[in-house]
């Protein structure tokens, strides 16, 4: 069974920091793409930040240099350390995972985990 628990979430003032992690299981981690996607209220879902499995990591240009994802394979973990967090930094936070080959692509998501940003 295919699992990704998202934790970490929470309410903290601009400026502040969090620190997400995206616990996988059910399936072989480190052949696995990771990704932090995220969605506001009335607005679409984004990429925030993508690791491959060869440790290539790239960043939506709205937190480059804030943003910081890496990833544990021997604990099944991928982070995402976010430092000088603004309002518009406010959203669900969605790990994904996916491995895409030529005959068939595999995809799954987290149920998410909310983080807030005061001004």
């Amino acid at each position: 069974q295919v699992q990704l628990v998202e934790s970490g979430g929470g309410l903290v003032q601009a400026g502040g920091s969090l620190r997400l992690s995206c616990a996988a299981s059910g399936f072989t981690f480190s052949r696995y793409d990771m990704h932090w996607y995220r969605q506001a209220p009335g607005k679409e879902r984004e990429l925030v930040a993508g690791i491959t499995s060869g440790d290539s990591t790239n960043y939506a240009d709205s937190v480059k240099g804030r943003f910081t994802i890496s990833r544990d394979n021997a604990k099944n973990t991928v982070f995402l350390q976010m430092n000088s967090l603004k309002p518009e930094d406010t959203a669900v936070y969605f790990c994904n995972a996916r491995l895409v080959r030529i005959i068939r692509s595999f995809e799954y998501w987290g149920q998410g985990t909310q983080v807030t940003v005061s001004s």
